[in-house]
């Protein structure tokens, strides 16, 4: 086998450096990259926002419209596969997208988790931001047409520092991003330890836990940047009742976050580590990986999530299924809601996977669930309507 550095560059690499295959000579070529130390950071507090948590929230038993015929029969029946889940120990995933959050409807997401009807919720980067600045501030989504405008969107002091602080914080600490935020949600502040402390640790765990020692190095280089004092930091949330990621610490339930990089507006802030977001967010897809490894009679429901959730289920599944055709088994049993507002001209059910000049081919939360084995059932329908529905019909 050819050592590393012995292995031939591809033709485009020797285009590149014709004088030599050094791989140190390649790495060499630093592209610029833009300094987010020079942006104008204004307080959150600045900000206009279209929701309030207050007036917007959405709570358990409140009216909604009632759903066509055939969505309320496969409701009824998501219902009785939810109920035989639970009495079987088996897990209820739930993973949506921001909207969700936006829609005010952690009211609902809370009582769902405090009646113990989901095992795991899993949102991305932008719900898990939405559900922070509603603990924290009471309101959130802005106007981003406006403040791209300005040079502005994304770029606010405390939802930056706090929540990329959080998360190295909780990197640290060997959480997920979900649990790390939450834990600040619900504790209302974060523990910072010494330069010197995080120092000794680097130090020490090297040789033995160099993934401990790195996000040692990581948190070192935020505090150290961003000047922050060591002890408690206390981070008021007025309002973390309305936080489904603070609920779920408190109750201990995962609260898995996919981000992407450069998805989110915490990517702006300098405080922002990649390394500590990506530490986070491997343990989070690790945690709902092995909730889908124990889905057979248990039930994923999608709400919301046209592209996060069947991409993080579809290999999770295929993580799952390889470990237990190892052992002569396989996951078959596993039922599945997706529920999104587009309608669906193509029966999923029963014809199968459309051509791909069908533009029904395209619909990403339909196709790759449809490949997933088990029961899909798609529903058309409003998150807010269609998660209602499903819990007054639950807790009824």
């Amino acid at each position: 086998m050819l050592e590393p550095e012995s292995v031939p560059y591809p033709p485009f690499f020797r285009i590149a450096f014709p004088h030599t295959n050094s791989i140190a000579v390649q790495n060499q070529m630093n592209h610029p990259q833009l300094d987010r130390s020079q942006l104008f950071i204004r307080p959150l507090s600045d900000r206009y926002n279209k929701v309030q948590i207050e007036r917007d929230s959405v709570h358990p038993g409140t009216a909604f419209n009632p759903l066509p015929s055939d969505i309320q029969g496969i409701l009824d029946e998501c219902v009785g596969k939810i109920r035989l889940a639970r009495a079987n120990g088996r897990p209820v995933m739930l993973a949506f997208g921001a909207h969700t959050i936006k829609n005010g409807l952690s009211p609902v997401l809370i009582r769902l988790m405090e009646r113990g009807w989901v095992t795991l919720l899993a949102t991305n980067g932008a719900g898990i931001i939405h559900d922070w600045e509603f603990a924290f501030l009471g309101q959130s989504s802005e106007d981003v047409r406006a403040n791209v405008d300005q040079g502005q969107f994304g770029i606010w002091q405390e939802t930056g520092l706090y929540l990329n602080l959080g998360i190295a914080v909780g990197a640290y600490e060997g959480m997920g991003y979900g649990e790390a935020v939450g834990k600040m949600i619900e504790r209302e502040g974060l523990t910072i330890p010494s330069q010197s402390a995080l120092i000794e640790v680097a130090k020490t765990e090297a040789a033995n836990d160099p993934v401990r020692a790195a996000a040692a190095l990581d948190l070192l280089d935020v505090v150290r940047e961003r000047k922050i004092a060591d002890g408690f930091l206390p981070i008021a949330h007025p309002f973390k009742r309305f936080s489904a990621q603070g609920a779920a610490f408190r109750l201990n339930l995962p609260f898995t976050a996919h981000p992407m990089i450069g998805h989110d507006i915490i990517y702006t802030h300098p405080a922002n580590r990649g390394a500590a977001i990506g530490r986070a967010a491997q343990r989070d897809f690790l945690t709902f990986a092995a909730q889908v490894h124990d889905l057979d009679g248990g039930v994923y429901l999608s709400v919301g999530s046209a592209v996060m959730s069947p991409m993080i289920f579809e290999k999770s599944l295929s993580m799952s299924q390889n470990l237990e055709i190892q052992r002569k088994r396989k996951i078959t049993n596993h039922y599945m809601a997706i529920v999104d507002l587009a309608k669906s001209s193509w029966d999923w059910t029963s014809d199968g996977e459309p051509p791909m000049d069908n533009p029904a081919y395209y619909l990403r939360y339909c196709k790759t669930f449809s490949r997933m084995g088990g029961t899909l059932r798609y529903i058309s329908a409003h998150n807010r309507d269609f998660l209602l529905a499903l819990e007054q019909a639950l807790n009824s």
